[in-house]
């Protein structure tokens, strides 16, 4: 491989390694800014996995088990809503145990289906504009779920900035007792706000189930739901910065393989463990700024609302 020419793959494996991450941190996000806390994410990508890649292998169909990975991360985002916003449970507590029971329950369900490959979801390559050199590929030749990761996070974006519906959300995350004194419904907000960050985590696990590696594994998400909780805080709750901390993360990520390929004497569980050290060092950094996590974190982040009677 001469010249340029080297960029399309790496590129390539970066996307596919990047997009479950964009699913998850963006509803993550989401989630955060009305007030809730949810540690479940890594449960939720798991359940969205074997939900999508059972579905897809039943019915040969891949836009039906999209459709099952966001529902599947939404019922298990309700399920924790349900624990923690109507009976008032430890959210941080409550997302460990969402987690711990995503994997015990996603490995039982998808036992029948270890060791099944299906097809990857089609890519959407578009005649003429394909076959560009370099952008072609990287611009018009991916799947549905990476051009709608995209426009998932724009969509956040300009939701959280630009409409009504956004200014609500943030102001029951920065002070619910005020929201609440104004006439909007906190928990309904926030039931909203935390099944739309479960079905984007589903949406992630599909990725990974459909995409990444066409078959189910346990545990195959392999953390990245952890990492998908330090990019929210890594983007200081910005949906711009976000998307360009999973390119990174997603990046880092890939790192394993290009050593590997290019000869590099470097221990393959050294590399392994970047994306993780990684988190850390990124975690360590952004928290001796407490000023700046302040400023930008929801006031009533992970704070239980009791509406007066």
């Amino acid at each position: 491989m001469n010249g340029i020419e080297w960029i399309v793959p790496v590129v390539l494996t970066v996307i596919t390694a990047s997009t479950p991450l964009v699913f998850a941190a963006i509803g993550e996000l989401v989630t955060e800014k009305s007030g809730v806390l949810n540690l479940g994410v890594e449960g939720m990508m798991l359940v969205g996995a074997v939900s999508a890649f059972a579905v897809a292998s039943s019915t040969g169909s891949g836009s039906l088990g999209i459709i099952a990975g966001a529902a599947a991360g939404a019922l298990m985002a309700a399920i924790f809503g349900w624990l923690t916003l109507t009976l008032l449970a430890n959210q941080v507590a409550t997302g460990l145990a969402l987690t711990i029971f995503g994997v015990g329950f996603s490995a039982l369900i998808g036992s029948a289906f270890v060791g099944f490959a299906i097809e990857p979801l089609p890519k959407l390559n578009l005649p003429g504009l394909s076959e560009i050199p370099i952008v072609g590929p990287l611009l018009f030749g991916q799947d549905f779920l990476v051009y709608l990761s995209f426009a998932s996070v724009f969509a956040v974006g300009w939701f959280l900035k630009n409409s009504h519906g956004g200014m609500v959300l943030r102001a029951v995350g920065e002070s619910h007792d005020s929201a609440h004194a104004i006439g909007y419904n906190v928990i309904g907000i926030r039931y909203l706000a935390t099944m739309f960050g479960g079905a984007m985590s589903g949406l992630g696990g599909a990725y990974l189930s459909l995409v990444y590696t066409p078959m189910w594994a346990e545990n195959m998400t392999s953390g990245r739901g952890w990492i998908a909780l330090a990019l929210v805080v890594f983007a200081t709750w910005r949906p711009g910065r976000l998307i360009l901390g999973a390119y990174m993360f997603g990046g880092i990520t890939i790192l394993q393989l290009n050593a590997q390929g290019l000869g590099l004497d470097v221990p393959s569980q050294l590399m392994s463990m970047l994306p993780y050290l990684a988190t850390i060092v990124v975690l360590v950094l952004i928290s001796r700024d407490q000023t700046k996590i302040r400023l930008n974190a929801p006031a009533c982040l992970s704070q239980p609302f009791r509406p007066a009677h």
